[in-house]
């Protein structure tokens, strides 16, 4: 009887061990399920206005090869060879730039994320260009600290006086303007790194001068989906904005960038970055005229 019993218990063990492993598969089978819906209806949900902005992996663009480096508000992918980021990432909304400003305070400093070490304020200092933001401090006024990021040197490129005070100013308040009225967009911006730079500066670090800078922007909000993509040259100019817009597809062709492969499904992609439409973008004309009449005429 005892032996009769060890055994019973023994197949009891293990009907029992079966039906724990046939509840464990399950659990991790459904779990598995619930995981793979969520990521991918969340790789295409834009982030909720409340959330603030965190670097969700599928925002970031493809095909860089720059060290990939999160701060507060933005992202960016820092070139070590030029000394300064390829691509910078963030989302622009309308609920921040409503938001009272933060005094300015330029304190340019290294970037102590980049593992090789960014450029650092000597590198600029008498080279007779400006230090241009890529991110910029107007898009980020609302927070101290987010502002203060923008301050890094992996976030700031050398910029002829007369672009980085005339026509890149210019875009940006004009970006600014589009997030105040369609609620969100999703801004990449940077220096043409496919092209060899017109020269270096530098004390510390040899610090490329780009010929052209992009940016690119996204407008995922209802009712009218668009975007719309920049490419500038590293220069005075009297053009207006339109004459180098383009669409999203045209500036990865020229970068080598794929800007939003993670963010929507393949068929709106498609569409919204083949169109080139300035017209669907309403820019400011009293903009152009002060930068014609003031903001060109720098040194």
């Amino acid at each position: 009887m005892a032996k009769l019993r060890r055994n019973h218990a023994r197949r009891g063990r293990s009907a029992s061990g079966g039906t724990i492993l046939k509840i464990t598969l399950f659990a991790l089978i459904l779990f598995g399920m619930v995981w793979a819906f969520h990521r991918w209806n969340g790789a295409r949900t834009p982030v909720p206005y409340d959330s603030g902005y965190a670097a969700e992996a599928w925002f970031l663009p493809a095909g860089g090869s720059g060290e990939v480096v999160e701060h507060t508000g933005f992202t960016l992918s820092y070139l070590e060879d030029w000394e300064q980021a390829e691509w910078v990432a963030y989302v622009l909304t309308r609920d921040h730039l409503d938001r009272e400003w933060t005094p300015r305070r330029d304190n340019f400093r290294e970037d102590p994320l980049v593992t090789t070490g960014s450029a650092t304020d000597f590198d600029f200092r008498g080279s007779g260009y400006d230090r241009g933001h890529l991110a910029p401090f107007a898009d980020f006024a609302w927070d101290a600290d987010q502002a203060d990021e923008t301050f890094y040197l992996s976030n700031i490129s050398p910029q002829i006086p007369a672009f980085n005070q005339g026509i890149w100013r210019e875009l940006e308040e004009n970006v600014r303007e589009w997030a105040r009225h369609d609620g969100r967009l999703y801004v990449v911006t940077g220096p043409v790194t496919s092209l060899p730079p017109r020269a270096y500066i530098g004390r510390d670090n040899r610090v490329a001068i780009p010929q052209s800078y992009y940016k690119v922007v996204l407008d995922l909000e209802d009712p009218e989906q668009k975007g719309i993509g920049f490419v500038i040259p590293n220069e005075v100019s009297t053009h207006p904005l339109a004459h180098y817009a383009m669409s999203i597809d045209e500036v990865e062709k020229i970068t080598g960038i794929d800007f939003f492969p993670e963010l929507m499904p393949a068929d709106l992609e498609a569409t919204i970055e083949a169109r080139a439409d300035p017209a669907r973008w309403d820019v400011d004309p009293a903009t152009y005229d002060r930068r014609i009449t003031k903001w060109n005429n720098v040194n």
